[in-house]
């Protein structure tokens, strides 16, 4: 049994040689780099740099109390809708070969995304006073 035979069998472990090389590689190179950068670093803590950044804002308060479920629940339905938007391209690269059906499903698809955020809306989960 020669190596081309053996390379034309494609469950030899011979032929995932190539794929572990450039993991390893891989792998290597970040622990690589990242020791360098720390041992060849800057390394000057002041109390400045130590201190924690809040976007240029002085931290004020207890980073432990409570915050208002409006913010996450605005955050999910972005996710959510911004995830159903993504269905749109595959229409968009495709709509002449779908034709009319193509365009009547994208319709009820829309027509579902309408219903969500009609139902969305109702329940007041945009609303922000309180």
């Amino acid at each position: 049994m020669n190596f081309l035979t053996l390379a034309a069998d494609t469950s030899t472990p011979i032929n995932y040689f190539p794929i572990a090389l450039q993991l390893i590689i891989a792998i290597g190179f970040v622990v690589v780099m990242m020791g360098i950068t720390h041992l060849i670093g800057p390394k000057r803590k002041t109390n400045d740099k130590l201190i924690n950044f809040e976007s240029g804002i002085p931290s004020v308060g207890n980073a432990r109390q409570p915050m208002g479920i409006k913010y996450f629940l605005v955050a999910i339905l972005f996710v959510l809708f911004d995830v159903e938007v993504i269905f749109f391209y595959p229409y968009a690269i495709n709509f002449r070969f779908l034709g009319w059906d193509g365009f009547m499903e994208v319709i009820l698809f829309v027509a579902f995304f309408l219903c969500g955020f009609i139902y969305i809306i109702k329940k007041g989960a945009l609303d922000w006073e309180e």
